[in-house]
C-alpha cells in the first residue's frame, strides 16, 4: 500500500509540473493559426487575435522549445509587461478652462472649423472615470488582467487625466480638451498601479479596429521589443487607425542612447516626447531618432477621478495632445487617411531644437491650426 501511495502522490506532483513552469505567451504563426498545432502540444486554454495570426496561451517552457523550433511559427515570445508613461500628480490647482497646453498647440484658433466631432478615439489606458461632469465617455471594454469585464471605469485617475486632455468638453467648469466633440472610447489595458501587458494591448487595439475606432491614443510603453506588438501596430494602421504613443520617461539626457519605448518605436506609431512651458524637452523625455512630435507634457492640468482635477507630467500627457490634434484635423475632412494626417501633423508643427526633424523634438511641436 506504501509503494501505491508513493507512486500515486510521484503522478499527481508530475501533473503539477506542466502548470507550475507555465508562463504565459504570445505563438504567432506563419500564415494562419494552426489548430493541428495547438492540439499536438495539449494547449486548450487560450486567447486568439483577430489583428495578427497569434495566440496567447499559458504554456511551460519545454513546450516554448519545441514551438520554437517548428517552421510553420513565426515567433513565440514572453507576455511583457507594460506601464503609464506618466510621473506622480502635483497637487490641483483651480479650475481652469484654456490650460497652457491647449493655447500652445493652438487649439482654440480652430474651433470654428473643427471640435473633433464624429472622431472616434480609443484610449488605451487605465480606463476613464464614468461619472465625471468634464467628460462624455461613448463606450469602451475592461481588457486588463484575467477577470475581464466592461467595467472600464477608471480605478488609477492616469486614463481620465488623458481623456481630459483630448476631448474635456467645452463647458462651464473645469478644463476643456483639444477635441472637446470628440468621442472618448475607454480601453481599460492597465490595472489600478498602471500595469499591464502586451498581450492586453494587442487585444485592445485589436477591439479598436474591430468597432471602427479613427484613432488609438497609447500613454504607455515597455522597453521588451514585441514581434506581435509590432505587427498588430502596422496592421492596425493599414486598417486605417492613426496610432499615437508616449515616447516614455526613460531619458538620460544623452543623445546617443535610444530611450524611445515600444509601441512608439515602431514605424507605424507616432512617437511623442514632452516639453514645458518653455519649449524645452525635460531630461526625462525620451530622445532617439523614432520621436516624431513634441507636445506639453510638464504640469499639464486635466481631469481626475471623483469629479476633480489635478496636475501631471510626463510624456503620457504630450500623446493626448497629438491625439487631440489629430482629432481635429480628421474631424474637418474625416476622409483624410492616417498617412495624409500625419503628414499634415508633421509638415504644421514648429521646429524646435535641431533645425529639421532631430531626435529631441523630431519635427517639432503638434499644432492644431
Amino acid at each position: 500500500m506504501k509503494t501505491r501511495a508513493i507512486l500515486i502522490a510521484s503522478i499527481l506532483v508530475a501533473s503539477l509540473i506542466p502548470a507550475i513552469d507555465a508562463k504565459p505567451v504570445i505563438i504567432g504563426f506563419n500564415e494562419t493559426i494552426d489548430q493541428n498545432i495547438i492540439k499536438q502540444h495539449g494547449i486548450t486554454n487560450y486567447t486568439q487575435y483577430n489583428i495578427i495570426n497569434a495566440i496567447l496561451a499559458d504554456i511551460p517552457e519545454s513546450v516554448s522549445k519545441q514551438l520554437k523550433k517548428n517552421p510553420t511559427i513565426k515567433f513565440v515570445e514572453e507576455d511583457a509587461q507594460v506601464q503609464i508613461a506618466g510621473k506622480p500628480t502635483q497637487p490641483p490647482q483651480p479650475p481652469q478652462q484654456i490650460t497652457w497646453g491647449i493655447a500652445r498647440v493652438k487649439a482654440p484658433e480652430t474651433w470654428n472649423n473643427t471640435t473633433g466631432s464624429n472622431v472616434k478615439i480609443a484610449v488605451l489606458d487605465t480606463g476613464i472615470s464614468s461619472t465625471h461632469p468634464d467628460l462624455t465617455v461613448s463606450g469602451g471594454i475592461n481588457l486588463a488582467g484575467k477577470s475581464k469585464n466592461n467595467k472600464w471605469n477608471d480605478d488609477n485617475g492616469h486614463g481620465t487625466h488623458v481623456a481630459g486632455i483630448i476631448a474635456a468638453r467645452n463647458n462651464s467648469i473645469g478644463v476643456v480638451g483639444v477635441a472637446p466633440d470628440a468621442e472618448l472610447y475607454a480601453v481599460k489595458v492597465l490595472d489600478a498601479y498602471g500595469n499591464g501587458y502586451i498581450s492586453d494591448v494587442i487585444e485592445g487595439i485589436d477591439w479598436a479596429v474591430q468597432n471602427n475606432m479613427d484613432i488609438v491614443s497609447m500613454s504607455l510603453g515597455t522597453a521588451t521589443y514585441s514581434q506581435a506588438l509590432n505587427d498588430t501596430t502596422a496592421n492596425a494602421y493599414n486598417a486605417g487607425i492613426l496610432l499615437v504613443a508616449a515616447s516614455g520617461n526613460s531619458g538620460d539626457g544623452n543623445l546617443s542612447t535610444n530611450d524611445v519605448h515600444y509601441p512608439a518605436k515602431f514605424d507605424s506609431v507616432i512617437a511623442v516626447s514632452a516639453i514645458d512651458y518653455n519649449n524645452i524637452a525635460p531630461v526625462w523625455s525620451a530622445d532617439d531618432a523614432k520621436i516624431e512630435l513634441a507636445a506639453p507634457g510638464v504640469n499639464i492640468y486635466s481631469t481626475w477621478l471623483n469629479g476633480g482635477y489635478a496636475n501631471a507630467s510626463g510624456t503620457s500627457m504630450a500623446a493626448p495632445f497629438v491625439s487631440g490634434v489629430a482629432a481635429l484635423v480628421k474631424g474637418k475632412n474625416l476622409s483624410m487617411t492616417p498617412q495624409e494626417i500625419r503628414e499634415a501633423l508633421d509638415y504644421n508643427a514648429v521646429d524646435l531644437g535641431d533645425a529639421g526633424r532631430d531626435r529631441i523634438y523630431g519635427f517639432g511641436l503638434v499644432q492644431a491650426d
